[in-house]
């Protein structure tokens, strides 16, 4: 089984950018969760990150007929982009929204996710530990649905 992990804008800059929201975690400690958890749970995890709102739409486009299941945190897009939201429901490949924050305790424009609305889940407020949650329900998932 083969999940695609896609990261926007800013997330490259974990631990550096508002630790007291992200916490101190690194990218690179994330690179290395996502590791481990592909290793734990027997499954293929590809990750990819784009600062650029095209190259996510690619890439969520690339994923049509190679990957089984995306886990997305579009960072800022979340709010803003009506193209990743159309990029996720052509390729109706299933996916997890994650935010390593509680964005439902942040600013009122946070509260409206484009990306979401084509999520079969969205799992927020659990650090980079979302992303391991996230990963074990696509599974879990996309081995029910089989």
């Amino acid at each position: 089984m083969k999940i695609l992990v896609i990261n926007g804008p800013n997330l490259n800059m974990l631990g550096i950018r508002e630790p007291g929201i992200y916490g101190t975690g690194t990218f690179s400690d994330l690179l290395r969760l996502l590791e481990d958890t592909a290793r734990e749970e027997g499954l293929e995890v590809i990750q990819y990150q784009s600062n650029h709102e095209g190259d996510l739409v690619d890439k969520i486009q690339w994923a049509y007929g190679t990957a089984d299941g995306i886990v997305i945190n579009p960072a800022a897009y979340t709010h803003t982009s009506v193209a990743i939201l159309d990029a996720l429901k052509a390729v109706s490949v299933p996916a997890v929204e994650v935010h390593i924050s509680d964005v439902d305790s942040r600013e009122p424009f946070r509260q409206i996710s484009y990306a979401g609305m084509a999520c079969i889940k969205t799992i927020k407020g659990h650090g980079l530990e979302g992303y391991r949650e996230a990963i074990q329900y696509l599974k879990s998932y996309l081995t029910s649905a089989k």
